[in-house]
């Protein structure tokens, strides 16, 4: 039996080493590019369909955009005039620091505890950073969970909850906050 399998594997091995689907290193992988993602337009875009204030975070050199989406959150937000539960909308970017860590930054018009819960079901608040005289609620999980930053930002064009994650250290986090909550929000084109 086993010598009526081993030309079939053999093809196999052959096989996927023609059509580049496997690759042999010896000294294991590498490090590829990240993909890279359009962020200033996609905000744009985003606060032209989404109808609430989006930032475009002003961020010093050696941070790439990689990442983006728009999602909605069902009863995410509640409405100020008559206090029903409706569906809330968020703009999300991911970057990668300086640091070669992941962090991403939502925008939303959600309440803050229905955008944090879309994030991380399972984080609760422990605490509060000061950054640059705007209170970011901190949320913490337990083990392997990720922190989850927080914010309510007002503009004359309204209020956007703004929520930071990711694998990022504190400085991380603390540099994608102070790049977006001093940016007034984009004008919307439509």
């Amino acid at each position: 039996m086993f010598w009526s399998l081993a030309p079939l594997v053999v093809a196999c091995i052959v096989l996927a080493g023609l059509v580049g689907m496997c690759s042999f290193r010896p000294n294991g992988p590498a490090d590829g590019m990240a993909p890279t993602y359009d962020a200033a337009a996609a905000l744009q875009a985003d606060a032209d369909a989404l109808k609430f204030p989006i930032r475009l975070p002003k961020l010093p050199a050696g941070w790439q955009p990689n990442s983006g989406t728009r999602a909605g959150i069902e009863g995410g937000r509640t409405d100020p005039q008559t206090g029903e539960h409706q569906r809330a909308v968020l703009s999300r970017v991911g970057y990668i620091a300086p640091s070669m860590m992941y962090v991403s930054l939502t925008q939303s018009n959600a309440d803050e505890t229905a955008l944090v819960q879309s994030i991380h079901n399972s984080v609760y608040p422990s605490g509060a950073q000061d950054v640059g005289g705007v209170k970011w609620v901190v949320y913490q999980g337990g083990e392997g969970t990720e922190p989850v930053w927080t914010t309510r930002l007002d503009s004359p064009q309204g209020a956007a909850q703004l929520a930071i994650t990711g694998a990022g250290t504190d400085d991380d986090f603390r540099i994608l906050a102070i790049a977006t909550q001093t940016q007034p929000p984009l004008t919307a084109k439509r």
